[in-house]
């Protein structure tokens, strides 16, 4: 549903992204790994139009959405959390869930896909009037997470989600993505825990250099010897 061809971008006339090519299906987990520096998270700007395309196409069911603003392709059913997440500090955790659902057809839902938030992150319900700048680095990323899934997305960019967090968290964030695609969301998943984002995805795509090098099942991935050696220090 959700498919990008030869795109190319970058800033100050440094191309970045050489014309990376990939597609997501419905339902389905796809993830994007690869070194620092690579273009990964510069990809993912430029699908969601915070990075101008060079070069080629996004499409989202069969509709050319190249170089749409963010807002717009919200409304389309794109939605993105960034890295860093990036809430609103001094606004409390409920009113930055209301913040995703800000677009005309998610606002009279509202109510609805509140409670369907609380009952995914029980932690933010026991913590709606607290300020979301005072919450743990795991109850942030749960915010954020719940925040863009208000948005009702067809398909969820998760750029670097297990930034930060411990062990324990990481673990559970992985859990919150599988219920993600069980509820009907696709996830494309930029991440730089390359085994544990392999090992849940359907597809997985490797960049270097700002092309795909590698792609395949994510299983099949994580036992190709020459990924082992280059990503998983074995």
């Amino acid at each position: 549903m959700f498919k990008v061809t030869n795109l190319t971008s970058g800033y100050e006339g440094l191309q970045i992204v050489n014309g990376i090519s990939i597609e997501v299906k419905e339902n389905a987990i796809v993830a994007i790994v690869g070194a620092n520096g690579v273009g990964k998270s510069t990809l993912l700007k430029t699908i969601c139009g915070i990075v101008e395309p060079t070069g080629g196409k996004v499409e989202f069911h069969g509709e050319n959405v190249t170089g749409l603003p963010s807002h717009v392709l919200l409304e389309k059913g794109i939605s993105m959390i960034p890295e860093g997440r990036q809430l609103f500090n001094q606004m409390s955790v409920r009113d930055n869930l209301y913040v995703g659902s800000i677009t005309k057809s998610n606002r009279a839902r509202r109510e609805g896909n509140l409670e369907k938030m609380y009952e995914m992150f029980p932690r933010l319900k026991e913590r709606e009037k607290q300020l979301a700048g005072t919450l743990s680095g795991g109850e942030q990323q749960m915010l954020v997470t719940a925040r863009a899934l208000m948005g009702n997305p067809k398909i969820l960019i998760m750029d670097e989600p297990t930034w930060g967090l411990a062990p324990l968290l990481v673990e559970e964030l992985f859990e919150i993505i599988e219920t993600v695609r069980q509820q009907g969301t696709s996830v494309l998943l930029v991440e730089q825990n390359v085994h544990k984002s392999l090992s849940v995805s359907d597809w997985g795509y490797v960049v270097e250099h700002g092309n795909i090098s590698m792609e395949g099942l994510g299983k099949d991935l994580l036992n190709d010897e020459n990924l082992k050696k280059a990503y998983l220090g074995i």
